[in-house]
């Protein structure tokens, strides 16, 4: 099974001068836990090329098992630093794709016309759909097969508001999750900030935060079988 994860290239975290890019516990974990599975994985962000961490991610408290076993990685260090640029990649060459989160996807993958057709393809072709915390962004401007937005009538999770108030970034994100899946007519739903919040709808699998990253993949694995 080939699997696409998309990253962002963003690494600026709006004017506070201070740096954002993809959460580490986000990759990491659906990265093991679909390659432990034998699952090939192609990463990709806009730009290709070093994919940014969010150094935010990288901090003592936010270790987990699965995000030690990155840094010892050399392999997945190298994977990371050398991403394929996302014009490169078609979805025929996949049989579903992942983005993790960060905060980065706000301000590129959000509005990135190459990766709004590629997932709008996926879908097309009837493809798992695997998006976690912030990176439900991607979703933003894309559409069904009817026009609409892909997540109206849909069960979907996400970065809560009170998540983003709890990290302090509010009023410095371009949009909340939150509101835009609400307002793409999404039917929302989420769990006590922090837990760990799946929901599926047909072949779109969207998770809650950091904690929700391991059962996205598993549910994305689950739907491939």
């Amino acid at each position: 099974m080939n699997v696409l994860f998309v990253l962002t290239s963003h690494d600026k975290l709006g004017d506070t001068g201070k740096k954002t890019g993809f959460w580490i516990e986000e990759f990491a974990a659906p990265y093991y836990t679909l390659l432990d599975k034998g699952v090939d994985i192609t990463v990709a962000t806009p730009k290709g090329g070093k994919a940014p961490i969010d150094p935010s991610s990288d901090t003592e408290d936010n270790q987990t098992e699965d995000t030690k076993r990155f840094k010892q990685d050399d392999t997945a260090q190298q994977v990371i630093n050398t991403t394929k640029k996302l014009s490169e990649v078609k979805a025929a060459d996949f049989d579903a794709v992942f983005y993790p989160g960060g905060h980065g996807p706000l301000w590129d993958l959000a509005t990135d016309r190459t990766s709004i057709e590629l997932i709008e393809t996926f879908n097309k072709q009837q493809k798992p759909l695997g998006f976690v915390c912030h990176a439900p962004a991607a979703l933003k401007e894309v559409k069904n097969a009817a026009g609409e937005p892909l997540v109206k009538g849909k069960k979907v999770a996400g970065f809560t508001n009170s998540e983003e108030e709890a990290v302090g970034l509010t009023d410095v994100v371009p949009f909340l999750v939150e509101d835009m899946l609400k307002q793409n007519g999404g039917n929302y739903s989420k769990g006590a900030d922090w837990s760990v919040h799946v929901v599926a709808d047909g072949n779109l699998i969207t998770g809650q935060n950091p904690a929700s990253s391991t059962k996205v993949a598993e549910r994305l694995y689950a739907a491939l079988n």
